[in-house]
């Protein structure tokens, strides 16, 4: 059954002559309310953007295919050229990045019709076809063992966990990235191996659960498994055949969704970037089935998680998972603060929505996090990605290298910085609109024109247009008014005030005739404000307009500030500040910006008075925290006014006493039912469950024999203990410790306040020389093990 059967013969005719060309765009059958352009069509100019392009695609160039190719090639039975790289892509999730450097690659070429860029894509097209035709069934992929994976599940037999699947970690996730990469190879440079070998992939995932009840499919569905429902909704869009849209809906994860439908918040504690891209796949599902229900739940996720979850700079989560709405304290406290790899997928969705529903919201949100999250997660010089962007007052971020470094923020990051064309400009027929104050140019081809954006913003607060037409040509250019704007923007056309623009609460409409070197120039008022934690606790960060402004503390003490290819290596593990010997706001809210001046001749940095540390006054330097790197900084700001300060300061140095010595003390540390964690400490487990208790993440053993086990790092040649963090619950519970498959002792609660208990064991002398240890908990025949939410080893 074809998905296009309901369309008129002269469209269907339409989009099949398009594909005959290669440039399918995605057909959708929600109304599109206005179009992008393609990233071809788009170049940007000199600016911030144009050198993070430039460094990205210098970093694409340093990695080596065939290291990325190699997980490939050894599931496929085939010779190695060169080894795999080692970090994630060699200890399970070998391959991911290679799907990523697809996409990343095509991006790329799109925005610069680099060359050397485009023959590495084919090199790794070519690579990955070799890999597909030896599999001989369609598949394509790096999972260590994956056939053998995919054999059980094909027969029902699914052992899925919140991040493994029959013992594999996060296989699904996995393949779904050289998904995406094949797509975008084809929807973005018209490379048809790429589209049958995408065809290929899909028919290969349709046999794959052919025999699978849909319980069956949603028991899989529980270990992360990416945006697979938008891939295979994009593959019934580029073919124009149902079934892959049965596919889609098949994988969609109806635990996350149906909440969202009846328009209920379950997110509290779930793993942030394991939903935001099953929304994705919800709504590419209901723009091509015209399905309102499901555009109506994925418009409330959006709502819920940039209206109450995010944060300045646009991010959201710690430690990956998401937050109490009411609660932001774990935020400012933790140094894993809001993953890069969320607001890739935010912005991926923004752009989504705003196509089908054009609300000044979107563009105000995905601006706040182009400039604030994504530009400043790339380093300028040597181009290494950033993880974690941590708030915590006085810590710092750590940054990839191309050869140590394969995290997922390294994935998304490799594609982040090759694509900001994408959302500057759209139009409908008649009308061109101007969403973001990027230096670029445009050729509108329908028109026949070329407009230039010209500016240094947000240095300076205006943007100017060029407009190049080949002969004179009417449309309406709309220029977008942002929530931030301080006063109203004054239009000037050819050097002369222009009356009789158009001004809604959105854009400034010009309509007119226009003739060659016709010049628009438009002021942007910007002003001073703050932005509150969305909790509403008395933190407050800084802006410049749309742009979030940070202070440095020092730019020593920032150990690990390059990653290596250890597990935790994406984590700042340096000493955390105590909070009480920073800086705080001593004024009242409201009289912050008043506190904020600029320094002549610097632009875009300013002092802020108002300061007090211990019982000094002190002014800080701000500058935009896109452009602060290799420092420890401050981007959110206690406050208290002076009555307050001394209550809120003995408060601070009370509560992070105890946590700041356990943290001094700490060797290695893992929390049970975290992903990242329990992966980077090489989780290995047997009837053992993970779960939530709002934003508290636990691990249990089942009776019978369950087991979780870890490896944590020790000091070498000295003598450690034991922390272990526990629920102490009602009905009886029986955890048994071993030490690398020792039996240490039973678990016993010793301190704590309510049913959250801990225990300090000392661990066995003949441990006294390894820098590994595995940590055991299991039940017995007859008790499940306690809820375990934290292991640790500490210095003696």
């Amino acid at each position: 059954m074809l998905l296009f059967s309901s369309m008129s013969l002269r469209t269907l005719l339409c989009v099949l002559s398009i594909s005959a060309l290669g440039y399918l765009p995605l057909q959708a059958q929600m109304e599109k309310k206005m179009a992008y352009f393609d990233l071809r069509n788009v170049r940007l100019l000199p600016s911030p953007f144009k050198q993070a392009e430039e460094i990205d695609l210098t970093y694409l160039l340093e990695m080596d295919a065939d290291r990325l190719l190699a997980p490939f090639r050894r599931e496929a039975g085939l010779a190695l050229v060169k080894p795999s790289y080692t970090n994630w892509e060699n200890t399970g999730l070998d391959g991911h990045i290679g799907g990523h450097y697809l996409s990343a690659l095509s991006l790329m070429y799109a925005s610069t019709g680099d060359t050397r860029i485009k023959e590495r894509l084919d090199y790794m097209i070519a690579g990955l076809q070799a890999c597909q035709k030896a599999n001989g069934d369609g598949y394509i992929g790096g999972v260590p063992g994956g056939k053998a994976i995919w054999t059980e599940i094909k027969q029902g037999n699914i052992h899925a966990g919140g991040f493994s699947l029959n013992g594999k970690w996060v296989p699904l996730y996995n393949i779904h990235k050289t998904y995406a990469g094949l797509r975008d190879a084809y929807l973005l440079t018209g490379n048809e191996t790429a589209k049958d070998m995408l065809i290929q992939l899909t028919d290969w995932a349709i046999r794959l659960v052919a025999q699978l009840s849909d319980e069956q499919i949603q028991d899989m569905l529980r270990s992360e498994h990416g945006g697979l429902n938008e891939t295979f909704a994009d593959v019934a869009a580029i073919t124009g055949i149902q079934k892959y849209l049965e596919l889609a809906r098949k994988f969609s994860h109806q635990t996350v969704l149906d909440p969202l439908l009846r328009q209920e918040d379950k997110l509290t504690g779930m793993h942030a970037n394991t939903q935001i891209p099953k929304v994705l796949g919800f709504k590419r599902i209901a723009d091509l089935a015209d399905d309102q229900n499901w555009n109506v739940a994925v418009r409330y996720f959006w709502d819920n998680v940039v209206e109450q979850r995010s944060i300045a700079f646009g991010g959201n989560s710690v430690s990956e998972h998401f937050n109490p709405v009411n609660d932001f304290s774990k935020m400012i406290h933790s140094v894993e603060g809001p993953e890069t790899c969320n607001t890739y997928n935010m912005l991926r969705l923004t752009k989504m929505l705003f196509q089908t529903d054009p609300q000044a919201k979107y563009l105000d949100y995905y601006e706040k996090a182009l400039y604030n999250h994504i530009l400043s997660t790339q380093h300028p010089e040597h181009g290494g990605f950033v993880y974690f962007t941590q708030i915590r007052p006085g810590h710092y971020r750590v940054y990839s290298q191309p050869h140590t470094s394969m995290w997922c923020c390294v994935g998304s990051g490799m594609e982040n910085h090759g694509k900001y064309g994408e959302m500057i400009y759209a139009h409908t027929d008649e009308e061109l609109f101007v969403n973001l104050f990027i230096p670029s140019r445009l050729q509108w081809k329908e028109k026949a024109v070329l407009i230039e954006q010209v500016n240094t913003f947000p240095h300076e607060p205006s943007t100017s247009f060029t407009i190049h037409p080949e002969q004179p040509v009417t449309f309406a250019l709309r220029i977008r008014k942002p929530a931030w704007l301080s006063g109203e923007p004054q239009v000037f056309v050819n050097g002369q005030p222009y009356a009789t623009a158009v001004s809604d609460s959105t854009y400034i409409t010009i309509r007119r005739q226009w003739k060659k070197e016709d010049q628009v120039r438009i002021s942007l008022p910007m002003s001073v404000h703050t932005e509150q934690l969305p909790d509403r606790s008395q933190y407050y960060s800084i802006l410049y307009g749309p742009i979030v402004l940070a202070a440095r503390t020092t730019d020593a003490d920032v150990p690990g500030l390059l990653a290596d290819d250890s597990r935790m290596g994406h984590v700042a593990q340096g000493r955390q500040l105590p909070l009480g010997e920073l800086p705080i706001l001593t004024s009242a809210p409201e009289d912050i910006p008043s506190l904020v001046t600029p320094i002549s001749n610097k632009p875009l940095h300013f002092h802020l008075a108002g300061l007090q540390t211990g019982n000094k006054s002190t002014r800080m330097e701000l500058e935009p925290f896109y452009q602060l790197h290799d420092s420890r900084y401050v981007m959110y700001w206690p406050q208290a006014t002076a009555d307050e300060l001394k209550d809120r300061q003995q408060k601070q140095a009370q509560e992070e006493r105890e946590s700041l010595a356990l943290a001094a003390r700490t060797s290695d540390k893992v929390v049970c039912g975290e992903q990242q964690p329990e992966s980077d400490h090489f989780i290995r487990e047997e009837h053992s469950v993970a779960g939530a208790i709002e934003d508290v993440r636990w691990r249990e053993a089942a009776e019978n024999q369950g087991w979780f086990a870890y490896q944590l790092k020790k000091a070498k040649r000295k003598q450690a203990k034991l922390y272990i963090k526990f629920l102490e619950e009602d009905q009886q519970r029986l955890s048994e410790i071993l030490i690398n498959d020792k039996r240490l002792v039973l678990l016993q609660p010793e301190q704590g306040q309510g049913n959250i208990r801990t225990a300090i064991i000392n661990l066995p002398k003949e441990t006294v020389n390894d820098e590994l240890v595995q940590i055991k908990i299991r039940g017995n025949d007859a008790q499940r093990s306690h809820k375990i939410l934290e292991i640790r080893t500490l210095k003696n």
